[in-house]
């Protein structure tokens, strides 16, 4: 969940690094570390620092760096030892001579350090990732790369590493398991980084390094290879989106851009997938015959992903009446999941790196299922385990807190529901073609929404005081409680619980009092009597009622002080148009609670660590 970037050029090397590690602090922001090897006498110098990366520019400040070409940075979210400038990135082994940065967890770290210390190796840190340089320093016989693979050879875990020497101060070697790592081709130059938008400005021309492999970078080629030595010729790709995705063009923050970019990702996504009433799902990899033979789908995904996952669930059951299960992802490997070779596993993540959702498709994998992931990222980790890949296309998400991502996710499993309910034979004509309009009108409905986000930021400002939330929503928009829950303790970091409203007698209306907010989806629906006798269990309990409701429901106001009014749609899309309402809420809220909303506590963006 780390940030990694590195440069070997002709140009200085620090200012690049600072600039580009900027673009990846969502990844991990609890410390940062730059480390160079100083062109006027070829030794390694690092500077660090505890927080975000701000604090390694003062730092810098005081304590510049040399004049270099070479070098590597980091950005760090903490697993093994405490946010401090000891534990942060780069390590060096005790001479000087390697220095690392590093992305993921080395496993089995505390037993090659107990073997290096009795070595006479000496050891600063609290982290795993100082095993690395000094075992590099312990095979190190003049020749780089194959002290790198001997180190290597001994690592267990997922980890993706950086690493420079002052003994070859033209070569910079990356190393991928598991966690990402790319390699940018520029001329005279070459970089690695964690992701792809830290370098856009640099390059376009990217090589998706693939599970254990290595490169060898200097300013003029990049070699790449297995583990076994073999030498491989690597894919160059062309990215396409902007450097404009990666800035923010004006909002307050990342999140409330990326709020704002949904319709348009929604309209490319319905544009590139309904070509003249017909499903385009390129990339699904599985012939109909074989979508046919499906029995049952399993859902595994983690998050934010997992609330999609659960609309999608609503949706294909109700659509292709095929039996769906939503499986946590760092549930899953630990049951014995009942699946088999007529199983679907649909994995969900917008990375593609999530670790655990890696484990629970090659867990699957090896029971036989048909693997099919829904991703945002070209060229992930699992990409290359699924049959097909759904790729969302919904650009950088550079806020913590997923939004685009999310309404992606969804909009492509109800394209994904349509598929197998015309491959199952479960839909008329009729009904294909009205759900297809109706889901074409989502990007218009959106604009509306976002006309009207003074009320939202209202509303939420007016409740910015309250001292926990309940979010409430039944049938598919259970899962939409669930979201606006996780939503709001993400960044404003206000104890929040999604329910199944129809629950809320069996415990939490327990909690309920004059000081707790109650957010409840009531949108027009077959169930929405139901709902509005829960808005009234809830009020005769003096809890303060946010209704999300659909507009010209004039109803509503009699339940409830504050109404959130969405445009009318199809019952089965409301959770489109619920989610921005809800996405709205929380920023709004932590915006007035001063919390850093691109960058809440605790978290970062890619969660490659189990």
């Amino acid at each position: 969940m780390c940030g990694i970037i590195g440069y070997i050029g002709k140009k200085q090397a620090a200012p690049i690094l600072i600039e580009s590690l900027r673009k990846l602090e969502y990844r991990g922001y609890d410390s940062s570390g730059i480390g160079v090897i100083s062109s006027a006498d070829g030794k390694i110098v690092f500077r660090k620092n505890k927080g975000k990366i701000n604090a390694l520019c003062n730092l810098l400040k005081f304590s510049p760096l040399p004049k270099t070409t070479c070098g590597v940075s980091h950005t760090r979210w903490a697993t093994h030892g405490a946010p401090n400038r000891i534990n942060s990135h780069p390590h060096v082994d005790e001479s000087g001579q390697f220095l690392v940065v590093h992305n993921g967890i080395i496993e089995n770290y505390e037993v090659l350090k107990d073997s290096l210390i009795k070595k006479g190796h000496k050891f600063l840190s609290q982290t795993d990732t100082e095993v690395v340089p000094h075992l590099i320093q312990e095979y190190y016989k003049g020749d780089f790369l194959e002290a790198v693979k001997k180190a290597i050879s001994k690592l267990k875990g997922a980890f993706a590493l950086g690493i420079i020497s002052s003994n070859h101060p033209d070569v910079l070697i990356a190393v991928r398991v598991g966690s990402p790592l790319i390699v940018g081709l520029g001329k005279d130059e070459n970089f690695i980084a964690s992701d792809v938008p830290a370098i856009l400005e640099h390059t376009r021309r990217i090589i998706y390094l693939k599970d254990e492999q290595i490169a060898v970078l200097t300013k003029e080629r990049v070699d790449v290879f297995n583990f076994d030595g073999t030498k491989v010729k690597p894919q160059v790709h062309n990215v396409e989106f902007k450097v404009d995705c990666v800035e923010k063009q004006g909002f307050a923050h990342f999140m409330l851009k990326e709020v704002h970019e949904q319709p348009q990702v929604i309209q490319h996504m319905i544009n590139t997938r309904i070509v003249r009433n017909q499903l385009k799902l390129d990339g699904i990899g599985l012939s109909d015959k074989q979508l046919k033979r499906i029995n049952n789908v399993v859902i595994v995904a983690c998050g934010t992903a997992y609330h999609a996952g659960m609309v999608g669930r609503y949706a294909i059951e109700l659509l292709a009446n095929v039996p769906v299960a939503v499986e946590l992802s760092s549930e899953f490997r630990y049951r014995k999941p009942i699946i088999s070779n007529k199983s679907l596993v649909i994995a969900i993540s917008q990375s593609g790196e999530t670790a655990d959702t890696l484990a629970a498709v090659r867990e699957a994998k090896k029971r036989g299922a048909k693997i099919l992931s829904i991703c945002n990222v070209l060229g992930s980790s699992l990409s290359r385990e699924s049959e097909g890949v759904l790729y969302t296309h919904a650009g950088p998400e550079i806020g913590v807190a997923s939004t685009k991502a999310y309404t992606a996710q969804i909009c492509m499993l109800y394209l994904l529901s349509l598929k197998l309910s015309l491959v199952h034979g479960t839909i008329r004509s009729g009904e294909f073609k009205y759900l297809v309009k109706k889901l074409k009108e989502i990007p218009a409905l959106y604009h509306q929404i976002l006309k009207d986000k003074s009320n939202i930021a209202s509303i939420a400002k007016r409740s910015s005081h309250f001292g926990c939330f309940l979010f409430l929503g039944r049938n598919i928009n259970y899962p939409s409680a669930l979201e606006g829950a996780l939503k709001l303790k993400e960044i404003s970091y206000i104890p929040a619980e999604g329910y199944a409203a129809g629950e809320m007698k069996h415990g939490p209306i327990a909690l309920i009092d004059e000081y707790r907010a109650v957010v409840c989806v009531a949108t027009e629906s077959d169930i929405y009597d139901k709902m509005i006798s829960n808005i009234q269990e809830i009020r005769s309990r003096r809890g303060k009622v946010i209704a999300i409701a659909t507009a010209g429901d004039e109803q509503i106001k009699n339940h409830a002080a504050n109404v959130i009014y969405v445009p009318k749609t199809e019952q089965l899309f409301t959770p489109l148009t619920v989610a921005i309402p809800m996405q709205l809420i929380a920023y709004y809220i932590a915006v007035k609670r001063g919390c850093d909303v691109d960058q809440p506590r605790n978290l970062a963006k890619s969660v490659t660590v189990e």
